[in-house]
């Protein structure tokens, strides 16, 4: 009689762990799906059919604010594919979604990136890791650059001449609405996920770090936290919870405050 409890309470708990995944695989594709979408949607606009007016000091810098934060979904989207919390247990969907963010992005190359976000995570805030600028003072701009320089290589310079070739000489699109709407968006987005998912966690003060892995956590409500960088500034919560999904980090951050 036990044993034959023991295994219904082990069938419940493998039923209700499937029913999580599931849940987990359902809002991710959902909301990976609707980033993509409306980042396509407001790129084609920028860049095609946006026609430059006496009202566009409001709606260009509007409209490539948003362009900017849909890039750095985009990126946060392709960060969970890494470590394979977008659609648990099935790397194939993992690294195909992540491959087209990636590429949408800048061209990058997801398996080059998933090695060095996974020494990232090995070396958290020491010399092995590739974010991070172990050269004191620890200047934002020098470490920027070196973050920068770290990751867009030759074939991000490529990626962005052939593209930027087609589009003008071959699609006919002014260089005015391929730089406000393109070319400033990507590099808004990478200043913005460098300030908010490397530097702010990952910079030593005088205050030493919790654990091993060197990152703190900001306090932001929950809209701050999402436009500044999709709740990936819930970082030291992310460093122990890998598994979790961008749009679950809030649950986590709150959960581990209550503990505190």
């Amino acid at each position: 009689m036990s044993a034959s409890m023991d295994t219904d309470v082990a069938g419940g708990r493998d039923q209700a762990g499937r029913e999580a995944q599931d849940r987990q695989s359902r809002i991710g594709l959902s909301l990976a799906i609707a980033i993509i979408s409306t980042w396509a949607i407001v790129h084609v606009y920028g860049v095609f059919f946006y026609r430059w007016s006496e009202w566009s000091v409001l709606t260009a810098p509007l409209l490539a604010a948003l362009a900017a934060w849909l890039y750095v979904g985009i990126f946060i989207v392709a960060h969970d594919c890494m470590h394979g919390s977008l659609v648990p247990f099935r790397p194939e969907i993992n690294r195909a979604i992540g491959r087209l963010c990636l590429i949408l992005y800048a061209g990058f190359s997801f398996d080059e990136l998933n090695r060095k976000h996974h020494l990232h995570h090995r070396h958290s805030g020491t010399e092995g890791d590739p974010d991070f600028d172990p050269t004191p003072p620890h200047g934002i701009v020098h470490w920027y650059f070196r973050f920068f320089l770290e990751y867009f290589t030759w074939r991000q310079f490529l990626f962005f001449a052939i593209v930027g070739t087609v589009y003008m000489h071959v699609l006919g699109v002014s260089p005015a609405n391929l730089i406000v709407f393109w070319s400033l968006p990507a590099i808004v987005s990478s200043v913005q996920l460098f300030y908010f998912g490397t530097y702010l966690p990952h910079l030593p003060e005088a205050q030493p770090f919790a654990d091993r892995h060197r990152a703190r956590t900001n306090n932001y409500s929950w809209w701050v936290s999402l436009l500044t960088c999709f709740h990936f500034g819930y970082h030291h919560e992310h460093h122990l919870r890998p598994d979790v999904p961008w749009w679950r980090l809030p649950r986590v951050h709150a959960a581990m405050g209550k503990r505190a």
